[in-house]
């Protein structure tokens, strides 16, 4: 039963084939990526299961900032302290600003999520990098930013 999922999940592009196993009957599997992004769907059952997913990663997310806080920011070494932390910026954008931004990011992280991992510089280490995008409700609109 595992198998049919994993191989589902392979048609999407999410899991793919990794190293064999020692039997025809051993296949291992890998994730594909080191994480995803989503785009609101134009149907109703898709923009529903999109808010499920949606309501599902904000839960499993919630946390870790206090956990990163509280458990491996003080044992951090300065040189990994400095870069770390927290950015909350504000701005004012149209829908399809807001896509070129987010197609630029993705853009700037694309080449470190799919470095191989013999090319990874010596001193590296996994790095979570949480991005909300948020678009206000309309009666929250001022014009300005803070």
């Amino acid at each position: 039963m595992t198998s049919w999922h994993l191989r589902h999940l392979a048609g999407f592009g999410l899991v793919r084939d990794a190293e064999a196993g020692t039997d025809r009957r051993e296949r291992r599997w890998e994730a594909a990526a080191r994480g995803f992004r989503f785009e609101m769907p134009e149907d109703e059952e898709g923009q529903s299961a999109a808010r499920v997913l949606s309501r599902e990663m904000f839960a499993r997310s919630a946390g870790l900032p206090h956990r990163w806080v509280t458990e491996t920011e003080p044992q951090l070494d300065q040189v990994w302290r400095k870069p770390a932390g927290l950015a909350n910026t504000r701005i004012v954008v149209s829908p399809e600003e807001l896509a070129a931004i987010e197609d630029a990011i993705e853009s700037v992280l694309a080449p470190y999520v799919t470095r191989d991992p013999a090319q990874r510089p010596s001193d590296s280490r996994g790095v979570r990098l949480l991005r909300y995008v948020l678009p206000e409700a309309a009666e929250e609109q001022t014009g300005e930013t803070a």
